[in-house]
């Protein structure tokens, strides 16, 4: 069992069928698991969930929700596995998820962040173990001028267990 904090998109409708289209299709690894979203925390193992929710609350108090609009995707290999992902990166917005990003892995959560892979904020849409699949998918949105804008007002604490996402509570940004 291990925590995450998932950014909730408020997008309109259109984008967001857009997206879950293109994950169905495309992302065998997650789209039965949880709903688009940033991740503000990955998942987490070895905290108390009433430790781990108080921080997080603790940590959002002063963030203000978070406009951004997406125009590209990219192509990332995984660290831990064999699979390459596609990701829609924020353009505007970018700055913002990073800042809330790291202040949630300061203090109580700092010893769970891996160091090792830069953060980028991004939604995953598809995966794939060809890095060639991926690359003509980030080529086809990237060539449809994808914008997609939006805010994330919600962030979901949740607990992932048994290839489950789970709500625990969700945060209002103010």
């Amino acid at each position: 069992m291990a925590f995450l904090v998932l950014g909730k998109l408020d997008i309109k409708e259109s984008d967001y069928n857009w997206i879950q289209d293109f994950r169905k299709e495309h992302d065998e690894l997650n789209y039965n698991i949880v709903y688009p979203h940033f991740t503000f925390v990955f998942p987490t193992f070895g905290k108390d969930e009433k430790e781990f929710k108080d921080e997080v609350f603790k940590k959002v108090k002063d963030f203000k929700p978070i406009d951004f609009c997406i125009r590209c995707a990219v192509i990332n290999k995984n660290a831990f596995n064999e699979y390459w992902h596609v990701l829609l990166v924020p353009d505007e917005g970018h700055s913002e998820i990073v800042k809330l990003h790291d202040k949630l892995y300061s203090d109580v959560l700092l010893d769970t962040l891996y160091l090792e892979i830069q953060f980028v904020p991004h939604i995953g849409v598809a995966n794939s173990k060809d890095k060639r699949i991926c690359k003509k998918l980030v080529d086809s949105i990237n060539s449809s001028n994808i914008n997609i804008c939006g805010t994330i007002k919600t962030l979901d604490v949740a607990v992932y267990d048994n290839d489950t996402v789970k709500s625990i509570v969700e945060i209002e940004l103010k």
